[in-house]
């Protein structure tokens, strides 16, 4: 009987997803400050949470870097479990399952040279310049379709910054909180103007790959993210990126922020 009672046990250890040791390969692009490679390491907030969750969890992730349409293909392909930082849309539920809690929130907002400045209050505005964007990056239907001005990509966020300078753009848009860090990091702080129009607000993810087991993992990843906000160690972690006062994400926000 004890006999049969551990082969039962070590046959439900074997058969949890989220009992059993394991480890993940997850994408992801340069978005930083939430997750980004410095020094050929990979750093950020939601790299920093993520990893300790599932820490906690008993997985070990292995991170990879690449441009964000690569970053899809992957996960769709089944070449990888998950993705950092995706949002959610319809297409995108048959091959990705998300936790219920997000990660964090972006909003979505211009800069412009300071030496040539636009006004800009609403997307009309807009009518007539070119918009640097980023190759893959869903801005909203409203910016996306709009046929009043150009959108211009480039393969990285620094490379419409320097083409911003350049004046090769005339605006371009990315979250506040990247074009923030990205303008301190390249020193362009005195250079480079952020616009208070807010194109729009999305909530982001962590994406897991549609395999068996998912669903469980992402229910277990949800609840040890909650516990994991009530601790003096997530907000020692989003002190560390946080120079301006206002990058906190909390429970609150998400909850106001979903539609």
């Amino acid at each position: 009987m004890r006999t049969l009672t551990l082969a039962c046990l070590l046959l439900f250890a074997c058969l949890s997803p989220v009992a059993q040791a394991d480890r993940l390969r997850i994408v992801s692009d340069d978005w930083a400050p939430y997750i980004y490679l410095e020094n050929g390491q990979p750093k950020g907030i939601d790299y920093e949470v993520t990893n300790e969750v599932f820490r906690r969890l008993g997985y070990e992730v292995q991170w990879e870097f690449m441009p964000w349409r690569r970053c899809l293909a992957m996960v769709q392909q089944g070449l990888a479990d998950g993705v950092m930082d995706i949002f959610q849309s319809q297409a995108r539920e048959t091959f990705l399952v998300y936790p219920d809690e997000p990660m964090s929130q972006v909003e979505f907002v211009l800069f412009q040279a300071s030496t040539r400045p636009h006004q800009v209050e609403r997307l009309k505005d807009l009518a007539g310049l070119t918009v640097g964007t980023s190759p893959g990056y869903n801005y909203g239907a409203g910016f996306n379709d709009s046929p009043l001005f150009r959108r211009e990509p480039a393969p990285t966020q620094e490379a419409n910054f320097g083409k911003l300078m350049l004046g090769r753009i005339d605006l371009l848009v990315t979250d506040r909180q990247v074009g923030r860090f990205l303008r301190r990091q390249l020193g362009l702080q005195a250079r480079v103007d952020e616009l208070p129009l807010v194109i729009s607000r999305q909530l982001q993810y962590l994406g897991l790959a549609r395999k068996p087991g998912r669903e469980a993992l992402a229910i277990a990843f949800s609840a040890e993210l909650r516990r994991f906000r009530q601790e003096p160690a997530y907000a020692e972690i989003q002190a560390r990126y946080d120079s301006t006062g206002d990058f906190p994400f909390t429970v609150e926000q998400q909850e106001r922020s979903t539609p």
